[in-house]
């Protein structure tokens, strides 16, 4: 399975560079990808960090699963968002997987995507998704094809979820007992 990661500057370090090693970690192939021209940005926390492509480099058809991280660029980016919510469009109408962390999750609910599903997101970021079902005190929740959490506190839970809907139960309980959890 191959995974696009989107990537974007002001993005929660956690939520982006945890949730990464932890799929990689499990044998997950996961390409990083950003909206900007450059192949670089930084970090909510001051983190330089170099993609592997940039937005227009890629092909979605080439990706089984899509993964939005939170972070401060989600405020300042939403509403005027046409991109991020064009793809998780894309992969929701192929019914492929999409996972959104933290505030992440309001690209989906701005999008559609949540409307009638069972989701969890950073508090305050249900006003994005009136039609779906906000269940603020899940670390991490599975509706369907969409995985969501609640912030970088949930990190594991939330790859965990990932690995879970792409390699099975068995591989994503194997990664918890290699790391300690």
């Amino acid at each position: 399975m191959k995974g696009l990661f989107v990537f974007s500057n002001k993005m929660e370090d956690v939520e982006g560079l945890a949730t990464r090693a932890l799929l990689v970690r499990s044998g997950l192939d996961i390409t990083t990808t950003n909206l900007s021209e450059s192949k670089r940005i930084v970090t909510s926390f001051g983190q330089p960090i170099e993609t592997d492509t940039t937005l227009d480099e890629i092909t979605p058809d080439d990706y089984d699963f899509l993964i939005i991280p939170g972070g401060p660029y989600v405020k300042e980016s939403v509403d005027a968002d046409t991109r991020i919510k064009a793809l998780a469009k894309d992969f929701f109408t192929q019914d492929k997987l999409i996972a959104a962390i933290c505030a992440g999750p309001r690209f989906l609910g701005q999008a559609g995507i949540l409307d009638e599903k069972h989701y969890t997101a950073f508090t305050g970021s249900d006003k994005d998704a009136p039609k779906g079902h906000y269940h603020p005190h899940e670390k991490a929740l599975r509706d369907g094809n969409i995985i969501t959490a609640r912030g970088a506190g949930a990190v594991y839970e939330f790859a965990y979820e990932i690995i879970k809907a792409t390699k099975g139960e068995e591989a994503a309980a194997a990664l918890l007992k290699q790391i300690l959890h």
